[in-house]
């Protein structure tokens, strides 16, 4: 066999393996943001500083659109987006509200502790199931709901200025 012929397939492999890589460092802007329309799960979800007290968002507290951000204290991608939601609920008080999907509470609660806490109330979802319900493909994740209970808007991955202001513009109504 020649020598030409047997680096063949390694710079194939090299290749897309660069190609890849370029693929998940510039994905599609669409596959991340997503106008929706469907119903927000019925479901209630205990809170974490009272678990004898439940949230639902069919429909959401209040008469505006709410956000609710799925997050988990072992998210590192959470953690980056912190800020974004930490300014959301400064401009739209009473409207963000969060999730914490499979975390123990005292994960959830270090974690609010130190990066500090913008929610109006946060929800537990332990085994993982409502975020399910929401349409979860992995945590962060961002939904805003109707004052009818209805998805409006989902964000898949961690908030950035854009998406920020997209959230923002949904929750304005």
């Amino acid at each position: 066999m020649k020598r030409w012929q047997a680096i063949l397939p390694l710079a194939a492999l090299v290749g897309l393996g660069i190609l890849g890589g370029v693929q998940l460092m510039r994905p599609a802007e669409e596959s991340f943001t997503a106008k929706a329309d469907r119903i927000a799960p019925d479901r209630s979800f205990p809170l974490l500083d009272d678990a004898t007290q439940s949230i639902s968002f069919d429909p959401p507290p209040g008469d505006k659109p709410v956000m609710v951000n799925l997050f988990a204290s072992w998210c590192a991608p959470c953690r980056a987006e912190h800020g974004d939601i930490t300014r959301l609920a400064e401009t739209h008080p009473g409207q963000v509200y969060g999730l914490a999907y499979k975390d123990a509470p005292e994960a959830t609660r270090g974690f609010l502790a130190e990066l500090g806490n913008p929610f109006e109330k946060i929800g537990v979802d332990r085994d993982g199931q409502g975020g399910l319900d929401f349409g979860l493909t992995g945590v962060p994740e961002t939904f805003v709901i109707s004052p009818e209970g209805r998805i409006i808007l989902h964000v898949r991955g961690p908030l950035d200025e854009e998406r920020a202001r997209q959230v923002s513009a949904a929750l304005e109504g």
